[in-house]
């Protein structure tokens, strides 16, 4: 799976997901960055964390997981974000979100606008838009990076924090757009769009929005991928779900990972199943290969 490495780069909210089980890493860009590490990527997580004793153990955690934390922005005004976490008994989370932390005031500065100007692809989402201060940094990010980068919109609504203006004006700044079955009607109502088939709607966002590429997952039920040139669905890997967190953040790594390498959609698609599968059959976001190695573990699936 190593070939050349990319720079992907992770942006957005890092925070602690509170467990029954305990506390976690979370936040889509660690989840996100750790996976592409393991796909041969340099997975870089770019986000903002409180002075503080969680602080502390996200950045340990961090470096347990073999991530950079070069572009961690410490916080000595607000808390380290955190998350409560209630999984139900099909292992779907629901999540209550603190509101006014670190990660809400991602500050634009040098550093990170040199990671931009190097980054081969970046992932940003809705929530880490909610405020003013990072919505400004997140497009700025954006905007520095080279015209030729990847740059994917994974949408993850979450709570009230997303309008339908910062969603339009997220995929303007977009060149790939990941959503999964229950987020795209939403969106369609919201852009006034109407909404006939899962494919007619990503089309009409591949077109409207002029994106490269629109995926569109849809649970253990696989997943559909559409670009100009190509369309392809997947029926999905059955696996014994221990719980989902994470599991889309999987597969958008492994999507990232093999459009990098311009592999053709089907073998992307095939292969982002697998992870989010994989990572899905696993407790948390951020599980390690069996001993054999990524590759051993994959082969396992379906």
């Amino acid at each position: 799976m190593v070939s050349e490495k990319h720079i992907v780069v992770g942006l957005g909210e890092l925070l602690l997901d509170l467990l029954a089980a305990g506390k976690q890493l979370g936040g889509a860009p660690a989840n996100f960055a750790y996976i592409t590490s393991l796909l041969g990527d340099e997975g870089i997580p770019a986000s903002r964390l409180g002075e503080d004793v969680l602080g502390a153990e996200a950045i340990h955690r961090l470096g347990e997981l073999g991530l950079s934390t070069e572009f961690i922005q410490k916080d000595s005004d607000h808390p380290t974000g955190t998350v409560k976490v209630v999984v139900d008994h099909t292992g779907q989370p629901c999540f209550e979100i603190s509101e006014s932390v670190a990660w809400d005031f991602l500050a634009w500065t040098p550093q990170w606008q040199s990671l931009a100007q190097r980054a081969g692809a970046i992932c940003f989402g809705s929530l880490a838009q909610r405020s003013e201060t990072s919505r400004a940094t997140i497009r700025k990010f954006l905007h520095a990076t080279r015209p030729n980068a990847l740059r994917v919109f994974d949408v993850n609504l979450r709570q009230n924090f997303y309008t339908a203006q910062v969603l339009a004006e997220s995929m303007e700044l977009a060149s790939a757009v990941k959503l999964n079955h229950e987020e795209l009607p939403r969106i369609m109502r919201l852009f006034e769009l109407e909404h006939r088939s899962e494919e007619d709607s990503a089309r009409r966002l591949l077109s409207s929005q002029h994106l490269n590429l629109v995926c569109i997952t849809r649970g253990t039920n696989g997943s559909l991928l559409i670009s100009a040139n190509e369309c392809t669905e997947h029926p999905g890997y059955k696996v014994q779900v221990a719980d989902t967190v994470g599991a889309g953040d999987a597969f958008t790594a492994a999507l990232v990972h093999g459009y990098l390498r311009r592999e053709p959609l089907a073998q992307i698609n095939d292969t982002a199943n697998r992870v989010g599968a994989w990572v899905a059959s696993q407790s948390g976001a951020t599980p390690a290969p069996k001993p054999g190695g990524l590759k051993q573990t994959l082969d396992e699936i379906g």
